[in-house]
């Protein structure tokens, strides 16, 4: 009998663990020969810890598991029954091709992986050129799903051409956006897949050697992610020759300190060169200049972990995913106020009301609706009336807001937008590295901006409209020059939240 139990995070904080520790107690005390697999998650928050049997008929679920339903589980009597995996309407929904491992597999079984299509695209990559290498993912579509949405092949080709003696792969898995959990889930569910994405850039690009920068809040990641990596490294699929036959290709895990801004590309790097952690003014681009001076690629851990797909299937069936110029599928990771959270992985071009309303379940409150948050902490609040936009970067642009790492964090109508408003404007000032005047001085004035709305100053709200428009045009990076788009919506969509405060006030 084979029995998987998650290790991820997720799983592991609901009490994953002790319902592992349960199986085998069981399975020891009735003398059965159990196999127990800690596998990652199948996004599905609320069913964690999702245990998972395989029979004739299939892997059968049960969850949300504690250690007491163990012994009913290995009877199959249990009412947490959920039936097969593939089932289950959230999962049944979905196309998961980044994803399609995750969860279905051990993460730290490179046979395993294997058996499920894993290094096929590497394979396929090590008989191409170089050239022909950044083709394919340019012609996949693939933009960056760290937010920016940049062609992915724009940079590798930049790279790929420019000169220097050494080129690098870094990994952006500084995964710090609120309702953000897609690279977490990803590297401690397959991470085998994140190196072979990193892997095939390196190829293509003429890069010997890549890093993986992880936030330190990820314990479980980077454990992970440091065992692949040397088994990857004693099985040959790094080193001095990629599976034996390829050029060089190595690659380390390096930890950060916990600074949000080193999110952005090249405080990262500056971090990772063991510096302090502040924007660079650009140009020069990372692509020409970057770590330690040399040509290097930065993509997004989704952006790197979607390339073995590409190879594996071809460019254009991953091209025939999505819509207008967002090609392929998002991992959208639903959070907040909602009744089913996780992570639901689809082509582009489904609604935002179709994610909220039916995906999610709406509120976990029961309570409607108010305000949903795209994007992370900088991303704009999307009111009922904008639920029509779909899922693709030039639509949420067009509404003013952005799709960033695609986390859709969901509002219920007790929040107070005003409140909102002045987080964001907060967050920046805490979190900002200090390198440009808009961002370090007007995130302070924002807040004490807002702060005067709420007391009912008539005079404030025209002065917070420029101040944020000083802050969009004039920010050196994303953190200042974003922080708008929470603020403005707030203001634009949610008016009487504003006006309230003045009321209160009088």
């Amino acid at each position: 009998m084979k029995i998987y139990v998650p290790r991820d995070a997720a799983a592991r904080g609901l009490g994953a663990d002790a319902v592992a520790r349960a199986v085998q107690a069981e399975a020891q005390a009735r003398g059965l020969d159990v196999t127990l697999v800690r596998n990652g998650s199948r996004g599905m928050i609320w069913l964690e810890p999702l245990v998972e049997v395989e029979t004739d008929a299939g892997r059968l679920a049960y969850g949300p598991a504690t250690a007491a339903d163990v012994p009913a589980i290995l009877d199959g009597t249990s009412d947490k029954a959920l039936g097969r995996v593939e089932d289950i309407p959230f999962f049944a929904r979905q196309t998961r091709l980044t994803f399609a491992r995750v969860g279905l597999i051990d993460p730290l079984d490179l046979d395993d992986y294997a058996a499920h299509g894993g290094l096929a695209g590497l394979k396929r990559a090590l008989g191409m050129e170089p050239a022909a290498i950044v083709a394919e993912v340019t012609d996949s579509g693939l933009r960056g799903r760290g937010g920016a949405g940049f062609p992915t092949g724009i940079k590798w080709e930049t790279v790929r051409k420019a000169a220097g003696p050494q080129k690098y792969i870094v990994c952006n898995a500084d995964e710090g956006d609120s309702g953000t959990f897609a690279d977490r889930m990803l590297m401690e569910g397959d991470p085998f897949t994140l190196i072979e994405g990193m892997a095939i850039a390196g190829i293509g690009t003429g890069a010997t050697k890549g890093y993986v920068y992880i936030r330190s809040e990820y314990p479980d990641a980077i454990e992970v992610m440091t065992r692949a990596v040397e088994i990857a490294r004693a099985k040959g699929v790094l080193g001095a020759a990629v599976l034996g036959t390829g050029p060089a290709f190595d690659m380390e895990i390096r930890v950060g300190a916990g600074a949000y801004v080193c999110g952005e590309e090249t405080s990262l790097l500056n971090s990772l060169e063991g510096k302090r952690g502040v924007v660079r003014a650009k140009p020069p681009l990372p692509a020409l200049e970057g770590f330690l001076g040399r040509p290097t690629v930065v993509n997004n851990v989704i952006s790197l972990a979607t390339v073995p797909v590409i190879f594996e299937r071809g460019a254009q069936f991953y091209k025939d995913f999505g819509l207008g110029r967002s090609r392929g599928t998002i991992p959208v990771q639903i959070a907040g106020n909602v009744k089913f959270g996780g992570l639901f992985e689809a082509a582009f071009g489904m609604s935002l009301g179709a994610l909220v309303d039916d995906i999610a379940g709406g509120t976990a409150s029961g309570r409607p609706v108010k305000a949903v948050q795209v994007g992370g902490p900088l991303g704009a609040y999307f009111p009922r009336a904008k639920f029509d936009t779909p899922f693709g970067y030039e639509e949420f642009d067009g509404q003013g807001g952005l799709i960033g790492h695609a986390g859709v964090v969901v509002f219920d109508d007790s929040v107070d937008m005003l409140g909102m408003a002045r987080f964001a404007l907060e967050f920046c000032a805490i979190e900002s590295c200090g390198k440009c005047t808009p961002c370090r001085i007007g995130a302070v004035r924002g807040v004490e901006t807002v702060d005067r709305i709420a007391l009912g100053d008539p005079a404030a709200i025209p002065l917070l409209t420029d101040l944020c428009e000083t802050m969009k045009d004039g920010s050196l990076c994303a953190l200042g020059g974003f922080t708008p788009y929470p603020v403005m919506s707030a203001l634009t969509h949610f008016p009487d939240d504003f006006a309230r405060a003045k009321e209160a006030a009088e």
